[in-house]
């Protein structure tokens, strides 16, 4: 494939050094054929955009009010690739962004570019953040979309992280961001580039026996199983004993016995299959082998933190909700609230 597209290599020495070689055959078969079976359809016009995206030397990675900020933030006029004015620049990188619609985890900001993405990701990372300590520690990132987590995480010195998403699309966005990072000529952002991976592959890449990550995410994926108990129970064995699970779900209020089970859609989610009450969700933790959650935050999802914007233009929280009654969902399910627990992998 393209120089530099898809190279985890750094990741692969860190995970060689944990002991995962035979995983590794895994995920270079999974990676190839996830390519493979893509490589004939939008995936070709995604590479053609992200070969168009010229080496920024002179980029910088930052967090600036919430967005992931790469490239030149905007303080330059000297030429950085396109050539022309900064603001000539930016016009163009705007367009060439635009060819990845559409962005749905975020903000970032590209060559002074804002993608305001469907989610505000930036609040749930707000939420989460001040609860954990990511210093050097490996992270595994179930469902990470786009990697903008992961460049949070590595932003707090994360060690490495390692993401996971089945979506080419989520997985070129990341790309995308990584091509501006790993061109610069600051060590300090070529580091960073090379501490954040998404992987073309979903949790199913996963086996009993890993047990070596220090932290693992799961955010937003659990109520898409159909057996949450066979998610938890894999996620447990991704981490090493007394290391920590990150989960993030969807929840109902109500007793230790309280769950819905959607009858087709939720919230227009088709598959969308078990809703816990925080209690339950617990226990689940508990059966499952973990101890000490404990809960974080719970927040209803409201429409200011997803919403369509220009860089997501298709149908989206608003959409879902019932009109007369925006605590329901058009299905009549109470709307989207969501719960963060922490949870120790028992030894």
């Amino acid at each position: 494939m393209t120089d530099g597209l898809f190279d985890f290599e750094p990741l692969r020495k860190e995970l060689a050094e944990r002991g995962q070689t035979d995983w590794l055959l895994e995920l270079d078969s999974a990676c190839r054929d996830a390519v493979d079976r893509q490589k004939h359809g939008d995936l070709e016009k995604w590479i053609h955009a992200w070969q168009q995206i010229p080496d920024s030397t002179e980029g910088e990675f930052r967090i600036l009010d919430g967005q992931v900020c790469v490239g030149d933030i905007g303080n330059s006029n000297g030429d950085n690739g396109f050539g022309n004015t900064f603001v000539e620049r930016s016009a163009e990188m705007r367009e060439l962004m635009l060819k990845f619609h559409p962005w749905r985890k975020g903000p970032f900001c590209v060559d002074g570019v804002t993608i305001e993405t469907e989610w505000r990701s930036d609040w749930k990372w707000n939420r989460l953040s001040p609860h954990i300590d990511f210093r050097n520690r490996m992270i595994l990132d179930v469902g990470c979309g786009n990697g903008y987590f992961g460049w949070r995480m590595v932003d707090c010195g994360a060690r490495m992280v390692c993401g996971l998403d089945p979506f080419m699309l989520y997985v070129m966005q990341f790309e995308a961001i990584r091509k501006i990072m790993r061109s610069s000529r600051h060590l300090s952002v070529r580091d960073a580039a090379r501490r954040n991976f998404v992987l073309p592959v979903g949790d199913s890449i996963l086996r009993d026996g890993l047990r070596c990550f220090d932290l693992t995410l799961s955010m937003g994926v659990l109520y898409h199983h159909r057996s949450p108990i066979d998610h938890l129970r894999t996620l447990w064995s991704t981490i090493r004993p007394g290391g920590q699970l990150l989960l993030e779900t969807l929840v109902v209020e109500g007793g230790e016995n309280e769950v819905l089970v959607p009858e087709d859609r939720y919230a227009m989610m088709r598959n969308v299959w078990f809703i816990p009450s925080i209690p339950l969700l617990l226990r689940w933790l508990r059966r499952t082998g973990f101890k000490d959650a404990r809960l974080l935050d719970v927040a209803p999802t409201t429409t200011a933190e997803q919403r369509s914007t220009p860089w997501m233009t298709f149908a989206s929280l608003p959409d879902f909700l019932d009109p007369t009654d925006p605590t329901r969902t058009v299905e009549g399910y109470p709307a989207p609230l969501r719960a963060m627990i922490i949870a120790t992998q028992s030894k």
